[in-house]
């Protein structure tokens, strides 16, 4: 797909697969807005792709485990300028161990980023990519999202919730251009099972 003029949020940017999908945009023509917590990270990235493509990259550090971030994020893009046409939400992480015995803040930041950030963002720009008439909107699930994960419970619901969210609005942005996907990647080796605490814990064979 051809995606020069336009421009495509990336959330969970600085690392991994957000890195990656981040860098196979800039490398098929889009400008780039780069959205994670760590800007050291983000300003690393930002100034290879603009040395090995033509993007016009945007950093916006930012944490999606605060609530609502849409129009924190939206006010960031207005003050500049920017109307997006792709809008992919990488941002996620996960837990292991049994429930029973996990931190009440950090299911509760699991959920906000995993869900609820997620909601919120594609509910404040889906209208915006629905205007382009070629528009593009990515989930990032998991396989976790097709079995029951113990051991991960919240993590395998979150994905769950992402696949099933996403094909609803696949079926609701019927006809209008925009192209939506959920994405159901399996383990990678990435920063995640840092963040885990498991390396054991790879989905797919739980």
């Amino acid at each position: 797909l051809d995606y020069r003029g336009t421009t495509a949020l990336v959330t969970g940017a600085s690392s991994g697969l957000g890195r990656e999908l981040s860098s196979r945009l800039a490398g098929r023509g889009a400008d780039l807005v780069l959205v994670a917590r760590r800007a050291d990270r983000l300003e690393e990235l930002a100034a290879e792709l603009r040395t090995r493509t033509r993007a016009t990259v945007t950093v916006l550090p930012y944490d999606l485990a605060t609530p609502r971030p849409g129009a924190a994020l939206a006010a960031m893009l207005r003050e500049r300028d920017i109307t997006l046409g792709t809008l992919v939400n990488n941002a996620g992480f996960g837990s292991h161990g049994a429930l029973a015995d996990a931190d009440s803040d950090r299911v509760a930041a699991e959920v906000q980023v995993n869900v609820a950030s997620l909601v919120d963002l594609t509910r404040t720009f889906l209208p915006e990519l629905v205007a382009t008439g070629r528009g593009a909107l990515v989930n990032v699930a998991s396989t976790a999202s097709y079995q029951a994960t113990p051991g991960m419970a919240v993590y395998g619901a979150t994905k769950a919730f992402v696949r099933s969210f996403t094909e609803a609005l696949w079926y609701e942005t019927r006809g209008t251009g925009l192209r939506t996907l959920a994405l159901s990647p399996g383990p990678v080796p990435t920063e995640f099972f840092d963040v885990l605490g498991a390396e054991e814990a790879k989905i797919g064979q739980v």
